[in-house]
């Protein structure tokens, strides 16, 4: 591109582009930002707007659409969400005194993963943005949310972890440097749908961090906030600073705290648990609705909110953690007067969190001034409501409390109730708190008057009835003429624009109004935005004790949401200890029990420890009730790590350090992985990370492959978990392989648990209780009846079925001796065996009525060869 003939504007534009290659640079031209070349047919693609030209000094027009600047933030939420980064080019002096092309620099940087304004985010889910840095197999890890001023590093080792903790976490953005984009990319892509940025090595090796860490956050070393034998976070972290200073184009000094943690602070839950168990959002829709957080969210504010999903994606296990939060619950469950008065006081807060953000980075809004002094003026009402609490962490809070009156007083004496949603647009600042800005307005008030008193003098002295003073942007103030009355205007009349009904006029009396209104309009703008910035610094200086009274409204509504959900649901205090046992009579799926209001749920006991039930294997057919079983333990266990109360009468909850799931059984087409390949890496995954003091749910492993290796692979399985020298962690292990019920027998601390079901004739009933003792039927034609499969079929199935079992009888012998003797078996009994194969694989409960007649009839079809 021949930049020396392009127009100076064009130039200009380039030469910033050149420095934002990757983003979409919205470039501010008066009331617009326009977007040129590539940038102009991207963003009119997807914002759907009308792509046009723009003469640019070339023989072509060079490419171009805009938006309007006062809504621009729509425009850049719908990028910001499709993955794009937008710079903000603005206009940094008046174009009326500037010398020859206004002068125009990037304030901002948009991106995913540092979005601050209100409109681009979601109130309920914090906006992350993570830095990843690897070398060898060990990980710096380090996530934001500028929205909130959270930031939290870590070390890792093994792709695996990494991946658990963005699935903890889930970024909106993501960086990497090269050795961690070519251990994570893709399985990021495929798992998050996110695709992540990979910076340059040099990004990662600045030997200024640590200074620059240390100065962010106000310390002396790096032993201060435990990042001292922490180089790879030390990257991570220092990475993420400078990353947010280009973007942001401002000091970052709220970002003053970081918390350092290690990954076993927590309960570990990677990523197909967290999808299995749908903690926080379904697996299927990819929603609240039907989760764990959806059960538990009664909070009243987005701060609460927040929280709340951390604490989900964090649950404890340190025992005097999780019953200072327990007994905090039970104080509010206790106590509905309590809980009203703490619903009624936070429900009149404000997100100040994101508030706060935007004061520091100097985005706030006059709004959002006004919406911090009204959630400031709740603090009394709060500190009062709390006054008698017992519970320690309440207790606590009640006691660090400030009630912030400094700066609540200055909001009230500052900024008028109802401002303006943005600045420029004036009365911003209440009367008698700046002089010059009352004389001012008393000088606009006045102008007003002297122009109504301008407009009856001159219809007074021109005879001219109908004569009007008018404003417009364009010519200012005017007197206007009908054309009838045109010989009537006298000689001191200077006309300024001619209309097909009118003349409009000045003179020097109406000119000199006009600039004193009108200066004084501008000089009140300008002021207000000065006197403005200086409440906002006013305001910066007391961050920290805004932050506090923020974090002490989230964590009372997180309580206060925990109890609520506990009340409604009658829920019930978890006994938390380190003896290793969970012990739960009568115990609830949370989220099946919400679901299902109209129909009683019929709950379970449960006893898991370390001796000698520290294995369970549960047999019963399809559809009874074994997988929401097993879920519900790990969701009952999970809850109580957390604080909450839970769905049984009474619950001994043993700390938990991991839990694992495996569950389901479906192709991950886009990886190329078929369905028994999954399942083995899922498996490996377990074993080679379980401990000791891990819960591991198991639906259905083998299911993949051939009855004889998915069997022994079961059985494998078994026996090393349940061994104490190798694993001996707390196990639910759902099968149709009734042969591992012998286990029992030959290992210790193995129980066999069945779900009960009522037989009448060709009827069955599943009663969805748990019963000790194996199943001796898998009812899979009966379910196949249940499902609405016509009776032909089913009565087909039954014969083919009956001829498949005596058959089978001679395949099972016949496999058990030498591996010569197979070639007796005839060509009859291996199509016995594939089918015995596909039914005792076979999941009823994926298949829909059509799709299961069609399944019968091809084996009945295959049968008949026998």
């Amino acid at each position: 591109m021949a930049k020396e003939q392009m127009t100076p504007m064009m130039t200009q534009y380039l030469k910033t582009k050149e420095e934002y290659e990757d983003c979409i640079l919205f470039y501010r031209l008066g009331d617009f930002y326009e977007m040129f070349f590539d940038d102009a047919i991207k963003a009119s693609k997807e914002l759907e707007i009308t792509l046009t030209g723009k003469d640019c000094g070339l023989s072509e027009r060079a490419p171009m659409c805009g938006v309007p600047f006062h809504s621009a933030s729509v425009y850049i939420a719908k990028l910001i969400e499709k993955g794009y980064k937008v710079a903000i080019c603005e206009q940094v002096e008046d174009p009326k005194t500037a010398k020859g092309i206004v002068k125009r620099e990037v304030i901002r940087v948009v991106t995913p993963g540092t979005v601050v304004d209100e409109e681009l985010l979601d109130e309920k889910n914090n906006n992350y943005l993570a830095v990843i840095y690897s070398q060898r197999d060990k990980y710096g890890f380090a996530v934001s949310d500028i929205s909130t001023g959270e930031i939290y590093t870590t070390e890792i080792s093994g792709a695996d972890e990494a991946l658990n903790e963005i699935a903890r976490y889930e970024p909106k953005e993501i960086l990497l440097n090269s050795d961690a984009a070519e251990k994570l990319s893709a399985q990021v892509e495929l798992r998050f749908h996110i695709t992540p940025d990979e910076c340059t090595d040099d990004f990662f090796e600045n030997s200024e961090f640590e200074k620059n860490i240390l100065q962010q956050f106000g310390k002396n070393s790096l032993s201060e906030i435990a990042l001292d034998t922490k180089p790879y976070a030390v990257r991570a972290v220092g990475a993420m600073i400078a990353y947010l200073e280009h973007t942001q184009k401002t000091s970052l000094t709220y970002l003053n705290t970081i918390n350092t943690y290690e990954v076993n602070q927590y309960m570990d839950i990677d990523v197909n648990t967290r999808r299995n168990l749908e903690i926080t959002e379904t697996i299927r829709d990819k929603v609240k609705r039907g989760s764990l957080l959806w059960v538990l969210d009664n909070t009243e504010t987005s701060m609460g909110a927040r929280l709340l999903k951390q604490w989900i994606e964090k649950p404890l296990i340190n025992p005097i953690e999780i019953n200072k939060r327990l007994y905090s619950v039970k104080e509010l469950t206790e106590n509905i007067m309590l809980r009203d008065d703490l619903s009624a006081v936070l429900s009149g807060t404000y997100d100040i969190s994101r508030i706060i953000s935007r004061i520091s980075l100097g985005t706030v809004t006059p709004k959002d001034l006004i919406a911090l002094k009204m959630t400031l003026l709740q603090l009394p009402e709060l500190e009062y409501t709390l006054s008698n609490v017992k519970s320690p962490m309440l207790g606590d809070m009640r006691k660090n409390f400030d009630l912030l009156e400094d700066v609540c007083d200055l909001l009230e004496r500052a900024i008028n109730d109802e401002p303006p949603a943005l600045l420029r647009d004036g009365n911003v600042i209440k009367e008698g708190f700046n002089e010059e800005i009352d004389n001012l307005r008393i000088a606009m008030r006045d102008g007003k008057k002297w122009l109504a008193a301008l407009e009856n003098e001159e219809r007074e002295s021109t005879g001219i009835s109908k004569l009007k003073v008018g404003y417009n942007k364009v010519f200012g103030y005017y007197i206007e003429v009908t054309k009838s009355a045109i010989k009537d205007v006298p000689d001191y009349y200077i006309r300024k624009q001619t209309l097909a009904n009118c003349e409009r006029y000045i003179t020097p009396k109406l000119k000199e109004i006009e600039n004193t209104i009108l200066g004084a309009s501008e000089k009140i703008v300008t002021l207000e935005s000065y006197v403005f910035e200086q409440i906002r610094t006013s305001v910066s200086e007391e961050i920290e004790r805004l932050k506090n009274a923020a974090h002490i409204i989230a964590t009372t509504d997180v309580l206060l949401s925990l109890a609520q959900t506990a009340y409604k649901n009658n829920f019930t205090m978890p006994e938390i200890s380190d003896n290793g046992k969970i012990e739960i009579t009568d115990g609830r799926h949370p989220v099946v029990e919400k679901m299902s209001k109209n129909s009683m749920f019929v709950p379970n006991d449960t006893l898991l420890n370390n001796d000698d039930d520290r294995m369970i294997i549960i047999t019963g057919p399809n559809m009874a009730g074994k997988s929401t079983y097993m879920r519900q333990v790990a969701l009952i266990t999970l809850m109580a790590q957390i604080g909450s109360f839970v769905p049984a009468k009474s619950a001994k909850i043993g700390i938990v350090d991991k839990i694992f799931t495996r569950v389901g059984a479906s192709d991950d087409i886009s990886s190329g992985q078929s369905t028994f390949m999954l399942e083995m890496t899922e498996v490996s995954h377990i074993l080679k990370n379980a401990t000791s003091k891990s819960l591991i749910i198991l639906d259905e492993i083998g299911r993949g492959t051939s009855t004889f290796d998915g069997l022994s692979i079961a059985w494998a399985v078994v026996e090393y978990i349940q061994n104490k020298h190798k694993i001996g962690a707390k196990t639910l292990f759902a099968t149709h392989y009734h042969e591992l019920t012998e286990l029992e027998e030959e290992l210790d601390g193995v129980k066999n648990y069945r779900i009960a079901v009522k037989k009448r004739g060709d009827d069955i009933t599943f009663l969805r209780k748990i019963v000790r003792g194996g199943a001796d039927d898998s009812y899979g034609i009966e379910v196949a009846a249940l499902a609405g499969v016509p009776k032909e079929v089913i009565n087909g199935a039954k014969k083919i079925l009956k001829k498949i079992e005596n058959d089978e009888i001679v395949v099972e012998h016949t496999a058990k001796k030498h591996e010569d003797a197979t070639n007796q078996i005839g060509f009859g009994d291996g199509i016995a065996n594939e089918i015995a194969d596909e039914l005792k694989n076979m999941d009823v409960t994926t298949y829909t009525p059509i799709e299961a007649m069609n399944k019968l009839y091809e084996l009945a079809n295959r049968a008949k060869e026998i």
